[in-house]
């Protein structure tokens, strides 16, 4: 349940005293003003209809609402009835500063919601004693410290701290104090480090619990003292932790959840079977534990599961499940545990199974017969599965008609890649078979696939030449055939990608339930289920290719990525290349490249990786913008001088000279462009040199 939710239940009561209170003339009660005034007056920043100089009534401040002291039921004070304050609602607003504790003081505050601004420091104690507050959301600030260990908020139903900077210990003691209306919890992600406390299990109307990507410890045992007692619960987030041992049957006390995570811990041991306890969860989320044993029956045939997520586990044996029981089940991912014999044949009858990935575990066989009619299925990875037989493969599963995405990385070692001309995949996207060495040519079929927006088909050991028609994918922005053996020119037709020349970001863009490239970045994993998280890239490197690059790569405005390095590559580099406004990768080292560096490249504000190393360019290596931060590995190999290679010649009558003075005035302003380079080099994409797919 979110803020608005809860808004839809709280805002009715509000309305009918908002009629009555209009025909009034009441004033904001002095004290609530003097209390927000004090709020502004810690703030950085100025509030946008707030003030004197807007109204002298704090009522009619934006974000605040009132109500009369006497529909509240509150005693008068020298029979004088004035507004007070119950709703004080500023999310992102760009607040900056301290949160000041006199907000502890609008005695009558109902909605606190700040959410999505910049305000900082310490949490003041006052705002964990207001009697009346129900609603409470700080979420995304940069608070930091603890929270109030004494907390006493008998009305509260919404609590929402998360996405700051908070650390010390969870508030077991949020429900000791008649805070029994708690529904929605809500600490992460944030830097708490404690056990889970016990005393959660008092907070007895809770069914919204989210305590992930925190640094909290324990056992199942411990849990089970709590949590696991709160059989209101439907949904329970506690990924991204640290804690451990056995998960405890007492799990099953949780009648109600819909939704469990429990990824990215050290939990270990088999996974209870308790999952005919739990007749209304539909999500189950456990990868990146240390489970082992088999899949429990309960599990395997529950009727209300429909994202089954065991990935990166220990989990063995062969992979059973009873499909004609799974009738929600839509996304499966299996990958990365010790799961043997053959693929289960059984998988085309979970009717509505969309999202496979079963890769990462040891299947010596091929595909089976029966994904002829596994219409349902999206998409499927089975990447370093030790499959056979891509050719058998590739024929089956052009069956699948609503197959989008497909990855059988480093399979079927050494075989051919299948020419065979009826393949046809009418709806495939993503196309990913690398690391395979399989041999031949890049397949006439692949031109059918006219909707693919990302091929990978890197480290086999393809000959012959690149095909023309890779132009006409109008969708294609990812395109990596490196570490081949294929020869002849760079087709023209490649510098016409309409994905690279004007790419847009899609506003919805369907997604598995599963990433296609996990990364650990400082012990936490980055997960990237959408494709076009991908940097636009271009990489035919450690190949054959001859010939000159093309000036008109010049016209891929969007292209963030083009690697040639490890080629034949002859001729002068484009000066056009600059142009390419949005390049962050360009190597071009390792060819036969010859003529200078053109000055032009400095232009390229995003450019953070740069070679020509290896090649047989002369000159001044251009100075200002990026090369400003270039090392002379980029550059070794040549003949060239400056940077931190030998000195040029001195001297303006030679043609060096003339050159380099000229290079040096009409580019060195570019040199204030490189700040910006830096903060706004990377926009829809992630900045990795190689992605290694997560099969």
């Amino acid at each position: 349940m979110g803020v608005q939710d809860f808004l839809v239940v709280t805002v009715i009561g509000f309305c009918f005293q908002a009629q009555i209170l209009s025909s009034l003339n009441l004033t904001c009660n002095p004290n609530d003003m003097k209390a927000l005034e004090d709020f502004t007056s810690s703030l950085k920043t100025v509030v946008d209809g707030w003030g004197s100089s807007f109204s002298s009534d704090c009522c009619k401040w934006e974000g605040i609402t009132c109500n009369s002291s006497s529909s509240l039921g509150i005693g008068l004070n020298n029979s004088i009835d004035t507004f007070r304050v119950v709703k004080l609602e500023l999310p992102s607003k760009r607040l900056a500063g301290n949160l000041f504790a006199s907000l502890g003081t609008l005695d009558q505050l109902r909605t606190l919601n700040l959410s999505h601004n910049l305000l900082m420091h310490s949490l003041p104690t006052s705002l964990f004693h207001l009697s009346n507050l129900e609603l409470l959301d700080l979420s995304s600030n940069d608070f930091s410290g603890p929270i109030p260990v004494d907390i006493e908020l008998p009305s509260i139903q919404f609590l929402d701290i998360s996405q700051n900077l908070l650390n010390g210990s969870l508030p077991g003691s949020i429900c000791d104090k008649n805070s029994t209306q708690l529904r929605v919890l809500n600490m992460a992600p944030n830097y708490f480090s404690s056990n889970l406390p016990q005393g959660f299990g008092n907070c007895t109307s809770l069914e919204d619990l989210d305590l992930s990507t925190n640094y909290l410890t324990g056992t199942s045992d411990g849990i089970s003292k709590g949590i696991f007692r709160l059989r209101k619960l439907t949904r329970l987030n506690i990924q991204d932790n640290m804690l451990s041992g056995a998960l405890s049957e007492e799990i099953g006390n949780l009648i109600n959840l819909v939704r469990l995570d429990i990824s990215t811990n050290g939990f270990s041991g088999t996974i209870p079977d308790v999952f005919h306890s739990l007749g209304r969860l539909q999500n189950f989320i456990a990868h990146s534990n240390r489970f082992g044993g088999q899949i429990p029956p309960s599990l395997s045939s529950s009727s209300t599961i429909s994202l089954l997520n065991l990935r990166n586990n220990s989990l063995e044996g062969s992979i059973a499940l009873n499909c004609s029981a799974m009738i929600s089940l839509t996304s499966l991912n299996l990958g990365s545990n010790l799961f043997d014999g053959p693929i289960p044949s059984n998988l085309p009858s979970c009717r509505h199974l969309s999202d496979v990935n079963l890769a990462r575990n040891n299947f010596p066989s091929e595909i089976p017969k029966s994904f002829e009619n596994f219409h349902s299925l999206s998409y499927l990875s089975l990447s370093n599965s030790s499959i056979s037989n891509v050719s058998s493969a590739l024929q089956i599963l052009q069956r699948c008609r609503n197959l989008t995405t497909l990855v059988l990385t480093l399979n079927f070692p050494g075989e051919q890649f299948p020419a065979d001309p009826i393949l046809h995949f009418e709806k495939l996207k993503v196309l990913i078979i690398a690391y395979c060495r399989l041999t031949g040519s890049i397949p006439q079929w692949l031109r059918t696939s006219s909707r693919l927006q990302l091929l990978d088909i890197s480290w086999n050991q393809l000959e012959g030449a690149i095909p023309i028609w890779f132009g006409n994918f109008s969708n294609l922005f990812y395109l990596d055939i490196s570490n081949n053996s294929l020869n002849g020119e760079i087709p023209r037709s490649l510098t016409g990608l309409p994905s690279l020349i004007n790419w847009r970001c899609p506003t919805e863009e369907p997604s598995p339930d599963f990433p296609l490239f996990a990364l650990r970045v400082s012990g936490r994993e980055l997960q990237y289920k959408r494709v076009w998280s991908f940097r636009p890239t271009l990489d035919f490197s450690n190949n054959n290719l001859s010939e000159a690059i093309w000036p008109d790569f010049r016209k891929l405005r969007s292209l963030h990525v083009l690697d040639l390095k490890y080629n034949r590559l002859s001729g002068p580099i484009p000066s056009s290349l600059s142009e390419m406004v949005s390049l962050e990768t360009l190597d071009l080292s390792h060819n036969e490249l010859s003529g200078i560096i053109p000055p032009s490249l400095v232009k390229l504000s995003f450019l953070s990786k740069f070679s020509v190393a290896d090649n047989e360019l002369y000159g001044v290596i251009p100075t200002g913008g990026q090369f400003l931060t270039f090392s002379s590995s980029s550059f070794e190999g040549n003949s060239l001088c400056g940077h931190d290679a030998s000195p040029c010649p001195s001297g303006e009558d030679g043609p060096l000279g003339k050159w380099y003075d000229k290079s040096n005035k009409d580019y060195t302003g570019v040199i204030a462009g490189v700040c910006v380079g830096f903060v706004f080099g990377i926009a829809c994409f992630i900045g990795i040199d190689r992605y290694i797919w997560n099969f």
